[in-house]
């Protein structure tokens, strides 16, 4: 896999940044990776081919919102919340909070890598 591009701050629009976030299953990995945790691609669980997910992931990192890392064949994802709030201060918090209130994205989780009891 290629090294892949992350816009700089100074690169995020706002109509990038709303663009990303207008399909449910971006929210729904956006809610997920919110916690702070960083995440294996194959660990996010969504209602949708892997194919699209990945179309997801990547329409999500290239307007800046999720950084991704390869390790080996792995890649793992993580909210940008930082430089998010640098560029567009509560306008995630905001999003979190509407998605949360209207229950958007809601179909997209982590699969449980909890060995067995």
């Amino acid at each position: 896999m290629r090294q892949a591009h992350h816009p700089e701050v100074g690169e995020f629009t706002l109509t990038g940044v709303m663009s990303a976030l207008s399909d449910p299953i971006r929210v729904g990995v956006v809610r997920v990776l919110a916690d702070g945790r960083e995440r294996g691609w194959g660990d996010l669980q969504a209602p949708v081919a892997k194919s699209t997910l990945s179309h997801h992931l990547r329409v999500l990192r290239d307007a800046g919102l999720t950084r991704t890392r390869q390790e080996g064949t792995r890649c793992f994802v993580t909210l940008r919340r930082q430089e998010l709030r640098v560029r567009f201060p509560g306008l995630l918090e905001a999003v979190l909070a509407a998605a949360e209130d209207e229950d958007v994205g809601h179909q997209v989780s982590v699969k449980d890598t909890a060995p067995p009891a």
